[in-house]
């Protein structure tokens, strides 16, 4: 049954970074689910053989999968929308529609009952009726052993980033026999992933040699700014008055703190945005140099491969490099899951998403 890997469907699936960790962990996805254009193309050009089902989620039926998956589903992955439970979401609402999406995964659970159920968002989602509901739910109708949700950071797996989240595992006639693969890991910082790269050229263009890696334009004022913030993780707090924003005169203000603010080469990067490209948006300058992050940075400080494709413009692809989970974080997740699905006597798994 595990020639080819354990089966798996990944359900909201971004630009395709859980796909990528459970591949690396030897997993077979045969099935995806997304609607947002620009992630979807990047997607299929990174997973070209994954059925990519590109449509709302509320309008996808299970069965479009049912040809791939004659034994059973072993991992069911939900890693929905997080921003309607993000500390970070000022105007959040249990009204927001994506709120909601979370219960569209019960009809894939329902028509395969896969063997194992793991789900990924931001740590804010554990407190709310929509996650109490649905784990009760679980172990109510399909009788599923449903653990405690899990508070941990990616810097804690290997990601040059600090990066919050939460994820809960809920398995049925499987036992995960060790911990989730998340204990501490040998500390990458930025310096690590980012340090060998060449000073990028302003502006993209169409004969870039890597078409990530190029800075973004700034403004003369900005510029200005930049040469004020001292090297490797100075903050906005040293412009003088004369720089700063009439929002930010205020001494006790502490509103979104890290803009303007620069990375350090010796530590991991604060959580990457959607805005992760950035310096208005973020702590998202570069640790030397006076520009914000390329692209290429931001998807190494995700645990990117370089060879990983992305479509789209600037913004799309910023935008799918930081609601991605970490490849990195994803694949030392998944080895724990793999083992528990593979026979006692086989379960031995490679630990270096790299080999």
């Amino acid at each position: 049954m595990y020639d080819n890997g354990p089966v798996a469907l990944d359900l909201f699936c971004g630009s395709g970074a859980v796909s990528l960790g459970l591949k690396q962990a030897g997993f077979n996805v045969v099935g995806a689910v997304d609607y947002e254009v620009g992630a979807c193309r990047t997607y299929r050009a990174n997973h070209p053989a994954v059925r990519l089902i590109e449509k709302d989620i509320k309008k996808v039926d299970p069965n479009e999968f049912s040809d791939l998956i004659p034994e059973g589903l072993d991992l069911l992955v939900i890693c929905a929308p997080c921003q309607p439970f993000s500390s970070q979401n000022r105007a959040k609402s249990s009204a927001d529609k994506r709120a909601g999406l979370l219960d569209e995964a019960k009809k894939f659970i329902t028509r395969y009952e896969p063997r194992i159920v793991f789900l990924e968002n931001v740590p804010g989602l554990a407190s709310t009726s929509i996650f109490g509901e649905f784990t009760e739910w679980l172990h109510r109708e399909f009788g599923y052993q449903v653990g405690e949700p899990m508070r941990i950071n990616a810097a804690d797996s290997g990601v040059p980033q600090r990066r919050m989240r939460m994820i809960l595992v809920a398995t049925k006639g499987v036992v995960l026999r060790d911990a989730l693969n998340i204990m501490l890991h040998p500390k990458v910082t930025v310096g690590d992933v980012i340090g060998d790269l060449p000073v990028p050229p302003i502006g993209r263009s169409e004969d870039l040699e890597d078409p990530l890696h190029f800075a973004r334009r700034h403004s003369a004022l900005n510029l200005e700014r930049l040469k004020h913030i001292p090297l490797n993780g100075g903050g906005r707090s040293s412009l003088p008055a004369r720089l700063r924003l009439a929002c930010h005169k205020n001494a006790k203000s502490s509103a979104f703190s890290d803009t303007y603010g620069r990375m350090s080469l010796a530590d991991v990067a604060p959580t990457l945005t959607t805005g992760c490209t950035d310096i208005t948006r973020g702590r998202f300058a570069h640790p030397v140099q006076n520009r914000a992050i390329t692209l290429r940075e931001a998807a190494r400080i995700q645990s990117f491969p370089d060879d990983y494709i992305f479509h789209g413009n600037a913004n799309q692809i910023a935008m799918q490099i930081g609601n991605a989970v970490p490849p990195r974080m994803m694949f030392n997740i998944a080895l724990s899951m793999m083992a528990a699905l593979q026979p006692l006597s086989n379960s031995s798994v490679a630990i270096d998403a790299e080999s």
